[in-house]
C-alpha cells in the first residue's frame, strides 16, 4: 500500500510536564499515525498545548469554554492542509482514566483529527458517527493499537 506524502510540523508548546508528552509522540511515529489516515497528499501541523491555550481555542471557535483533546482547523483540500491542536493535560488524564497508553491515545486522537480534517463527522448522526469509529479503529490495528472504542 502507497501512503500519501505528507508534510509535517510538529510543535510543542511550552508544558510543565513535557516529557512524557514529547516521548510519546516521536515525529516519525506522528507522521506514521497521519499517513495512514490520510486519503490524499497533506500538509498538517501538529500543535501539543497546555490547558490554558486548549480552552482558549475551544472557546473561541467552537463556543465552548473548555479544554478538549482535539482541534481540527482545515484549511484546504487539495492538497490537504489542516491544524491539529492537542490539549496535553486533557490527552493524559484520559489516557490514564482509559487505561491506555499516552501514546495509544495520542495516535487515536492524531487519525481522529486527520480523518476530520478530511471531512469525516461524527456529530451529524450516529450512522456516521459509526463509520468514523470503525475507520479509526481499523486505520489503529493496521498500526498495531486495539479499538479505541471496545
Amino acid at each position: 500500500m502507497t501512503l500519501p506524502q505528507l508534510s509535517l510540523s510538529l510543535q510543542f508548546a511550552r508544558l510543565e510536564d513535557a516529557p512524557p508528552h514529547r516521548a510519546a509522540l516521536a515525529r516519525h511515529q506522528v507522521r506514521r499515525w497521519i499517513r495512514h489516515a490520510l486519503e490524499r497528499t497533506g500538509e498538517i501541523t501538529v500543535r501539543i498545548v497546555d490547558a490554558t491555550e486548549g480552552q482558549a481555542l475551544n472557546r473561541d471557535y467552537r463556543h465552548k469554554d473548555y479544554a478538549t483533546n482535539v482541534l481540527t482547523f482545515a484549511y484546504g483540500e487539495t492538497p490537504l492542509v489542516a491544524d491539529l491542536v492537542l490539549c496535553a493535560p486533557v490527552v493524559a488524564r484520559e489516557a490514564r482514566d482509559n487505561h491506555k497508553s499516552l501514546q495509544a491515545h495520542y495516535a487515536h486522537l492524531i487519525v481522529h483529527g486527520t480523518l476530520h480534517a478530511q471531512g469525516w463527522d461524527h456529530e451529524t448522526g450516529d450512522a456516521e458517527a459509526r463509520a468514523m469509529e470503525a475507520r479509526e479503529a481499523a486505520i489503529l490495528q493496521c498500526m498495531g493499537f486495539n479499538n479505541p472504542y471496545a
